[in-house]
């Protein structure tokens, strides 16, 4: 929703405007490509303001005597361990904060120890991508305070990087920017109103993602009646705005390869149906989606950089209200498995949605795998706050690729347990199952082991994102309320372990 710079890669060469920003080492070092008047500059400001270049530290300075730019930004990289994914992406957040708006920006690939490989460049820029994301779509002013004539921009409005090989940034840039809009896309979602983005305007949004190439399906009620969705039928049958569940599909993997699945909860707003929840912070129920905002922004993402691979997304569309048809406490219902549940809380709605997802992808598509992503529990965020989400796997090498994902990308997760005494924590009185487990133990560990019940054999991980998908902590390449987190965990999962040649 919020403007981003134009980004342009060039040979390593002064420009004549603007902000140049250079990276120092250890001691404030620079690379020795940096024209002598900046390097002098910039060592003596070092020593006044004690600058000794210690990673995302900066240092502004009005351009020398006799160049022909605004300012210079030093931005320190001295580190103890080497810079990966998510280091890239600081920096370049770092560096839209500190030149917010500037007319031109030049970012000089260059450090002390080498050239800045193309990837790491292109990583800035897309750090800086996410750093100028706003939501401000329903604001009359935008960017605008008291007594401004005019709003100042957010961002720069042309970012250039002089870099040792302009093809290759190019290139590389191509990939990250199509991660960082389906980062954008999913903080979007989340970040919609309720009343603007029920399940048929959803399920309208995700049809036209057939224009980045996907194939796109959309089941509404009917179609779930017949394939007997009667968990994810009774959350939607309190709301007058219909159910949807809406199938995203890219095939960039060889033919008749079986794909891999992502399934996300999509509750457009959960009042908690009957099981009414506290009106304090109720608002922030409109982000209930936020498991398959990242399902959406990440079937995006694979396809706008044509990954290798075949994917499946799913996400089932409902809004949990309260009206006179309303899912009652003590009602049993079917879901498409057969399983029967009883649902003594009308407010443990999201497994009962994803409950009839699951069952329903893994029997059309046999994938390789399934995780499913969803705001599942208030209680994951007790056990683990907003920093990292729950991980549930009954598949440990599945479960240590997404560990390592998450360190790589600074989306991290943390693995829980499963089990057969947590699993008799659920068994039903009058049904098979009941949607909540005993008392209020284990919250997050019995809502897993409920969704265990709908996958078979097939290797499969539950992320518990209640806590990361909105109102995480902010940082340099995240302002928003809403995170976008997932998509960036699964893209590098698929990269590393699933794509072809």
């Amino acid at each position: 929703m919020s403007a981003s710079p134009s980004v342009e890669f060039f040979p390593m060469d002064l420009p004549e405007k603007g902000v140049l920003v250079v990276f120092a080492g250890e001691g404030a070092a620079l690379a020795g490509s940096v024209p002598a008047a900046i390097a002098d500059r910039v060592a003596r400001a070092a020593t006044t303001n004690a600058f000794k270049g210690k990673s995302l530290a900066t240092l502004d300075l009005l351009a020398p005597g006799g160049v022909e730019l605004d300012r210079v930004l030093v931005v320190g990289l001295k580190s103890d361990t080497a810079y990966g994914e998510e280091d890239w992406l600081k920096v370049g957040g770092t560096i839209a904060a500190k030149t917010k708006g500037a007319e031109a920006i030049t970012i000089w690939c260059d450090a002390a120890d080498g050239a800045l490989a193309a990837v790491d460049a292109a990583r800035i820029a897309a750090g800086m991508l996410l750093r100028a994301y706003t939501f401000d779509l329903y604001k009359s002013k935008k960017g605008k305070k008291a007594g401004d004539d005019e709003p100042e921009p957010d961002v720069a409005s042309a970012v250039s990087f002089a870099v040792a090989d302009v093809a290759a940034a190019k290139a590389a840039f191509e990939t990250e920017k199509a991660i960082a809009d389906g980062v954008v896309l999913a903080r979007d979602l989340v970040n919609e109103p309720a009343n603007v983005l029920g399940p048929i305007e959803y399920a309208d949004r995700i049809a036209a993602l057939s224009e980045h190439g996907l194939a796109v399906e959309i089941l509404d009620e009917a179609a779930m009646t017949e394939l007997k969705m009667g968990a994810l039928l009774g959350v939607a049958q309190g709301s007058p705005r219909p159910a949807r569940i809406a199938i995203l599909r890219w095939d960039g993997g060889p033919d008749g390869e079986a794909p891999v699945a992502f399934v996300g909860k999509g509750v457009v707003f959960d009042t908690g149906g009957i099981s009414i929840k506290p009106a304090g912070s109720m608002d922030e129920m409109k982000g209930d989606m936020g498991g398959s905002a990242a399902v959406v922004g990440l079937m995006r993402a694979l396809a706008a950089r044509k990954a290798k691979v075949n994917a499946i997304g799913i996400v089932g569309l409902v809004e949990n209200s309260v009206d006179g048809l309303a899912q009652r406490p003590g009602d049993i219902v079917t879901a498409m498995s057969g399983t029967t549940i009883e649902v003594l809380n009308t407010d443990a709605e999201g497994r009962l949605v994803l409950a009839d997802a699951l069952w329903y992808c893994q029997n059309r598509f046999k994938p390789k795998f399934m995780i499913d992503l969803a705001t599942l529990t208030g209680a994951i965020i007790v056990a683990l706050g907003n920093h990292q989400a729950g991980l549930f796997s009954n598949n440990d090498e599945l479960a240590e690729r997404l560990h390592a994902a998450g360190k790589t990308t600074g989306e991290k997760v943390w693995r829980l347990p499963l089990g057969p005494e947590y699993d008799k924590m659920i068994e039903g009185k009058f049904a098979d199952i009941k949607n909540i487990g005993s008392g209020r133990a284990a919250g997050s560990i019995t809502a897993a082991q409920f969704l265990q019940r709908f996958v078979n054999d097939l290797p499969w991980a539950h992320l518990d994102i209640a806590g990361t998908a909105m109102g995480s902590p902010a940082n340099e390449y995240n302002q928003s309320w809403a995170s976008g987190y997932g998509v960036r965990l699964l893209n590098r999962l698929v990269a590393d372990h699933y794509e072809t040649a």
